[in-house]
């Protein structure tokens, strides 16, 4: 699947589908029998990790390397796993690499590499647990993303934009 119709996706979101996790466990033990040595940490994050939580079906992946010279060294060989990525793209991430996954004609995965324990890590751990461990949080962010999901329907570059205040407090009440 080519980056570009991907951008032209609509957002839509899925109820919680109780099989992400599953996927994710899957996917996690197919990339660490690959790269056993690269990758230090592969967590789940993302809406898909929330029980409970709507998401675009989209399995959120967080691999945490030694460095971004070890994320970068990985390139070519996450895109021989069956992922794909613009270089482009990730030429204008300075934190993270930034890859997917598609299974018949649909996203299926998105795999972070970033920097094990560095601020993108712990960033996104930290508030993928804190909406884990919080009902009423999770629900004020389950109700924002259906209003922003109406209202960027066609523009997954503004649905994300919009929510990043909520998550920027979220993450300075930790």
């Amino acid at each position: 699947m080519a980056l570009d119709p991907a951008v032209d996706e609509e957002v839509n979101l899925s109820l919680y589908d109780p099989g992400w996790p599953t996927a994710f466990a899957a996917e996690r033990d197919r990339l660490l029998s690959r790269f056993s040595t690269q990758l230090l940490r592969v967590e789940h994050f993302g809406s898909t990790a929330i029980p409970g939580m709507p998401a675009k079906p989209i399995v959120d992946i967080l691999a945490g390397v030694a460095s971004m010279d070890a994320a970068d060294a990985l390139f070519g060989p996450i895109l021989d796993a069956g992922y794909t990525t613009s270089r482009a793209f990730n030429a204008m991430l300075a934190d993270r690499r930034w890859f997917m996954r598609s299974s018949e004609g649909r996203r299926t995965h998105h795999l972070h590499i970033v920097v094990a324990d560095g601020s993108a890590w712990r960033e996104r751990v930290a508030f993928r647990d804190r909406l884990r461990a919080s009902a009423e949080l999770a629900q004020r962010y389950a109700d924002l993303k259906r209003e922003l999901a109406a209202r960027f329907r066609r523009d997954r570059e503004a649905y994300t934009e919009a929510k990043s205040t909520f998550v920027a407090s979220v993450l300075a009440s930790t």
